[in-house]
């Protein structure tokens, strides 16, 4: 099988994964966190912050693709601590309209490169694509 992938323009991998991976009817992005972004430094962030350049660089590989948010039909996200669930959720229920897509929320121990939120998720194709 040979597949077809997409990248941002403005998002950087830190391993051996695709950003996104095209499945027909079904685009699989792969988790993003703040530290994603091309030059990153090292530099540390808020939850909200953080959470916001998730999503950021989410946007930017599904410009790539050519789909949006709203094409999204399932998030998953990786806190690593619930301490971070009210910061994270007041930033993602202003990037999604309702009804929101389906979601898994979790604490992890860690994530890399010392992130605190990682954001993952599943769009459908658009229709009109």
């Amino acid at each position: 099988m040979t597949r077809k992938i997409y990248t941002g323009k403005k998002t950087t991998s830190s391993g051996p994964y695709s950003h996104a991976v095209d499945a027909s009817d079904y685009l699989f992005f792969s988790g993003q966190t703040a530290h994603n972004a091309v030059g990153y430094s090292g530099e540390t962030y808020d939850i909200a912050t953080q959470t916001e350049m998730c999503f950021a660089h989410l946007k930017d590989v599904m410009d790539e693709a050519g789909n949006t948010l709203e094409d999204v039909v399932k998030v998953n996200v990786y806190l690593t601590g619930m301490k971070h669930f009210d910061e994270m959720n007041a930033v993602y229920t202003k990037m999604f309209n309702e009804p929101f897509p389906a979601r898994t929320c979790v604490a992890v121990l860690e994530l890399p490169l010392g992130a605190d939120v990682e954001i993952e998720c599943i769009a459908k194709r658009s229709l009109n694509k």
